[in-house]
């Protein structure tokens, strides 16, 4: 097969920060949709009646749709492209969304995780698009600052996600628990009913806001990224040399895509339970998902600003990883209610992890390449399906503080990959 060639036109400034902030919002609503989950987990489990490790399917079930989606979602954008893409993938989502409306209906549990799953489902094809679409839009020393400015978008979204939701189906929940343990079988059963119910609205409204944005970025004039395939080379100047390092680089950026993943969701979407593990309320521990990502925004908008200006991508990287470290370490060996705020500040080392994952490790990708190798990296979301559970088992063997050793071997990986992206890289495969 001859190399391909990614051609997409450069647009004037003006144009090209329309497309930009088009692109933001896509980064914001997918972001908000998925941090939601923070709060699903700790009201699920209440209204669904489950124990702690069956609330963390909640994240599984999200999650996993990248590792079981992204190569068919590869498949979708070589025949839609990137931008009719995106609007299947939002039509998807509303669908998942959709799905809520009967789960809460009935309150069943299955139904919920099948909607979360069909909501990651559009996710996919909707990330598969849009990471290496902002990668490309513009010089690419500049990747990694304009990917941060999506991950601003998408963990602002993060911030508010939980407090609106929580605000929402969780009103006086520290009185509605007490106002459980006291009630008779069928009293209680009917005022589950009612919790589940309050999840209604808001999906309903996510629903229609997701049709209308797929409906309204045909008016976007966002311009499709084709491929091109010049002549064949001669057989003899393919360096094969060069083409296995470039095919090692993306497989570690792959693992490295998996564990940081991980690390968000972890420190994510764990730290409600933690909080209550520590004897926080529930009316506190439920909006203590906005404050992991009110510092990952922080740390994103620190990436916007000083990469490349102050500081490069590479050397970002390697510095977040070793934050990473320090900071897991104070947060498994400082005690008591302490330990909760280095889980939130963990958002600070994991928001520039995956901003300078996505260009080192589709470097030199080009055409289908770059959509099978995005998609490939898509599936290394599976972190966040996988290492929750990691860490709940390991909290029913330790306890909720101790589990979080998971972190360190991650961050390991994040810093060795950063080291060998110091390295010089071949351009082309």
């Amino acid at each position: 097969m001859p190399n391909e060639t990614l051609t997409i036109q450069t647009p004037a400034k003006k144009a090209l920060t329309m497309q930009i902030i088009t692109i933001g919002a896509f980064f914001f609503i997918f972001g908000f949709i998925t941090w939601v989950n923070g709060t699903l987990i700790p009201y699920l489990r209440i209204a669904c009646e489950l124990e702690e490790w069956q609330a963390y399917l909640v994240t599984f079930a999200f999650y996993i749709s990248y590792t079981v989606m992204a190569i068919p979602s590869s498949k979708i954008l070589e025949r839609t492209g990137m931008v009719k893409g995106m609007r299947v993938g939002l039509i998807i989502m509303a669908i998942g969304c959709a799905l809520f409306i009967p789960a809460a209906l009935m309150r069943y549990y299955p139904l919920f995780l099948l909607g979360l799953f069909v909501v990651g489902t559009g996710t996919t094809l909707l990330q598969t698009a849009v990471n290496p679409y902002i990668t490309l839009l513009g010089p690419p020393e500049k990747a990694a600052q304009r990917i941060s400015m999506m991950g601003i978008c998408n963990k602002f979204a993060g911030v508010i996600a939980p407090l609106i939701l929580g605000a929402i189906i969780l009103k006086n929940s520290d009185g509605l628990i007490a106002e459980l343990q006291q009630m008779a079988d069928a009293a209680r059963k009917l005022r589950l009913d009612s919790l589940a119910h309050a999840v209604i609205l808001p999906y309903i409204a996510l629903t229609l806001i997701l049709l209308a944005i797929a409906y309204l970025i045909k008016f976007a004039h966002l311009p499709e990224i084709e491929a091109s395939l010049p002549a064949r080379p001669d057989k003899g100047t393919i360096d094969l040399k060069q083409a296995a390092k470039l095919r090692l680089n993306f497989i570690l950026g792959f693992i490295a895509t998996f564990s940081t993943v991980g690390l968000e969701v972890i420190a994510g979407d764990t730290i409600g339970n933690y909080g209550i593990y520590h004897g926080l309320s529930l009316n506190i521990a439920k909006n203590l998902t906005a404050y992991t990502l009110a510092s990952t925004m922080i740390g994103y908008l620190f990436g916007a600003y000083a990469i490349p200006k102050y500081i490069s991508q590479e050397k970002a990287f390697t510095y977040s990883a070793w934050l990473g470290i320090l900071i897991s370490l104070l947060a498994i060996f400082v005690p008591g209610t302490g330990s909760i705020v280095f889980i939130a500040l963990l958002g600070l080392s994991n928001a520039l992890l995956w901003p300078a994952i996505w260009p080192q490790a589709l470097k030199g990708l080009k055409g289908k390449m770059l959509n099978r190798g995005s998609a490939i990296l898509i599936m290394g979301v599976a972190g966040g399906a996988i290492m929750p559970l990691v860490y709940g088992v390991l909290a029913k063997y330790t306890n909720n503080q101790y589990a979080y050793i998971i972190l360190i071997p991650c961050y390991l990986f994040n810093l060795y990959y950063s080291l060998r992206g110091r390295r010089s890289m071949p351009d082309e495969i």
